[in-house]
């Protein structure tokens, strides 16, 4: 199964590439991950709890960084194993281009597949839920940088700039 899609964040180019790289906002921004350990060099732990269809399964895996040409691209690879529900794997090439005025285009093509039990439930199943976590993982990742989109128009509705609320991870790094 094969996605792509491309989304603008209101941050910089570096500050983006650093968020890619940090092991706090992948847990945060992988749906379902309860633990995320190591580093961009060695490659990331992670266990993520998810619900496909009627099949409920606690997924360990491994992510790895490749293809890494800071601060334009990165190819991030995982495979998970389910147990008794099967496993998952895939990949992700992330490009970023700097759109000027701290704003950075996002490009994502991802591929994954499934096999053992999850592989019975149907492409359809498969697919909705592989575009479901897909998006959720970015909708995460720019809300950690930007913040939430709701907070940002009541932000602006309060006197403009100054009221913005700023992604944690945006606010962990600026100080």
């Amino acid at each position: 199964m094969h996605m792509s899609d491309t989304r603008e964040i209101k941050a910089p180019r570096d500050l983006v590439w650093a968020a890619i790289l940090d092991p706090e906002v992948l847990k945060q921004c992988v749906p379902g991950c309860t633990e995320m350990s190591g580093s961009a060099e060695e490659g990331f732990e992670a266990t993520v709890v998810q619900k496909v269809g009627p099949v409920k399964a606690t997924f360990k895996g491994q992510v790895t960084l490749s293809n890494m040409s800071a601060p334009d691209s990165v190819t991030l690879s995982g495979e998970g194993k389910g147990g008794a529900a099967g496993f998952a794997k895939g990949g992700a090439d992330v490009t970023l281009t700097d759109k000027g005025d701290g704003v950075t285009e996002l490009h994502y093509e991802v591929e994954a597949k499934v096999g053992g039990k999850l592989a019975q439930l149907g492409s359809r199943i498969i697919d909705g839920f592989a575009k479901k976590m897909a998006d959720q993982f970015f909708t995460n990742f720019q809300e950690a940088l930007e913040g939430p989109a709701e907070a940002e128009e009541a932000g602006e509705a309060e006197g403009g700039e100054e009221g913005k609320k700023k992604g944690w991870f945006k606010r962990m790094v600026s100080g």
